[in-house]
């Protein structure tokens, strides 16, 4: 394997085109009564479509996605705190601070939150595709109590590239 071909052909580098962002930045996503909420701290357009990198931070009570995948992309996920159950294909297995998870275009995963604790952990895509909508589509389900059919579900998984696996 080999570095890829340069992108950047200047020869004094750029100023001002880095991003930060503070821990104590307000969430994009907040779900007060459920204590979640997200940050999108690197998204697939600011990186040119290399990658999308949020922080979840789920409340203490039980969330998360049943197993599925991708076909479009890998998933990788890093626990911060807390424990966080990880599907990675064979079964469920209780992650805690500094544990990882690959997750291969087509592999089947998922995660929750059932130790009654809050958790945290990385979510990272690659390559970097729209995931915010996706994001933000859940949310107002999940806020708003307005229940799409079952056909409005169906294509709003597919759309956002989410195939659910019928293991559990």
């Amino acid at each position: 394997m080999s570095y890829p071909e340069p992108r950047y052909h200047g020869d004094s580098g750029e100023p001002d085109t880095n991003v930060f962002r503070a821990v104590d930045h307000v969430p994009d996503l907040a779900n007060d009564q459920a204590g979640s909420s997200v940050h999108y701290l690197a998204t697939g357009q600011m990186t040119g479509g290399d990658f999308g990198l949020y922080r979840w931070n789920m409340g203490p009570g039980p969330s998360g996605p049943s197993p599925h995948f991708h076909r479009t992309m890998t998933e990788s996920f890093f626990v911060l705190d807390g424990t966080i159950s990880l599907y990675d294909g064979d079964g469920w297995k209780d992650a805690t601070a500094g544990d990882f998870l690959f997750v291969p275009a087509g592999g089947l995963h998922g995660f929750r939150n059932n130790s009654g604790e809050p958790a945290s952990m990385l979510i990272l895509f690659t390559p970097g595709g729209p995931r915010e909508a996706y994001f933000e589509g859940l949310h107002r389900i999940a806020t708003t109590g307005v229940r799409p059919s079952e056909e409005e579900m169906a294509a709003f998984y597919l759309e956002h590239d989410n195939i659910w696996a019928d293991v559990d």
